[in-house]
């Protein structure tokens, strides 16, 4: 129930200021994300790399108010595909980016999201990697889709994300379930009204295992985002019975979260990507994930008692 009003306050000024201005605040934000600069990245990347871990890489901010503010956005990628290279792992490390960074919701959004996008697109692969556009409320998806669609005639390897808890989902699933495509099918973790997704968290898991299934029968390539043993487990069944070897879907799960379980799937021969998140604008993100799960508003709260 506690879920709502987080994302509720995740687009709230009052609480950012209430909450940045924490003292316990960076402690907790620094268990979801670990650096504020590429510079700070650099060893966590290159230790869980090391650890047979591939990384979805994203450089946090959305609600950006001006054109100069996406084209920042955009050199902030560029310069982080500049390390990877020099770090020759463009085959372990991608992109995850949100289209409202590089200013889709702002006076002619799309082309400008698309203009933005692309050179960072073309960076990555340039560098033998891809780039995942995270799927953001409902009102932008469309706009999303289209890019996601504009982009794959000249870099095929482009994903997107779908999330389970919205009805339109399946119909997506069944177009993007194509040869070639890359879908990365999580939840959800923004506040949607009843009209246009499940609201129970039952609903949202039967909806999720549909439309896993739909793309683990289809021709793509899967990316299971979830971090419930449940989902997981049925993840490896699914694929079992589509036929699908190891390297032919992957888990993603976030930064902080379940580490153990990260190296347990590496382990056993699965993909496992982390989604590592970096920078200064975090309170979005951060409150997404408190939002996300229980246990991770326990910590917070836990830690803001104890160290507050």
């Amino acid at each position: 129930m506690l879920g709502p009003v987080i994302l509720a306050a995740s687009r709230s000024d009052r609480m950012r200021r209430l909450i940045s201005a924490a003292p316990v605040t960076k402690q907790v934000v620094d268990r979801f994300i670990p650096g504020e600069t590429v510079a700070d990245i650099v060893p966590i990347i290159q230790d869980l790399t090391a650890k047979g871990l591939e990384l979805t890489m994203d450089v946090v901010g959305e609600d950006i108010t001006t054109p100069e503010q996406a084209t920042t956005a955009r050199d902030a990628y560029l310069a982080l595909i500049d390390h990877l290279e020099q770090l020759r792992l463009g085959e372990k490390v991608e992109m995850s980016v949100k289209l409202s960074m590089f200013g889709q919701a702002l006076d002619g959004g799309h082309e400008l999201a698309l203009a933005n996008v692309r050179p960072v697109v073309e960076a990555a692969a340039a560098i033998g990697t891809t780039v995942t556009l995270d799927a953001e409320d409902h009102t932008t998806l469309d706009s999303m889709f289209a890019i996601h669609e504009e982009l794959r005639k000249d870099f095929p390897q482009t994903g997107c994300v779908i999330q389970a808890y919205l009805f339109r989902t399946e119909a997506d699933a069944r177009r993007l379930a194509a040869a070639g495509s890359r879908v990365r099918l999580v939840k959800g973790a923004y506040k949607e009204p009843a009209e246009v997704a499940y609201q129970q968290k039952h609903e949202i898991d039967k909806a999720y295992v549909r439309v896993l299934r739909i793309l683990m029968e289809g021709e793509g390539y899967p990316m299971i985002g979830s971090h419930d043993p449940r989902l997981i487990a049925i993840a490896q069944e699914l694929a079992h019975k589509a036929g699908r070897k190891l390297d032919e879907y992957e888990f993603q799960m976030l930064y902080g979260i379940r580490g153990d379980e990260h190296l347990r799937l590496a382990a056993e021969g699965h993909r496992m990507r982390v989604y590592t998140a970096y920078g200064t604008d975090w309170y979005g993100y951060f409150m997404r994930r408190l939002a996300e799960k229980p246990a991770n508003l326990r910590f917070f709260v836990r830690s803001m008692i104890t160290k507050g």
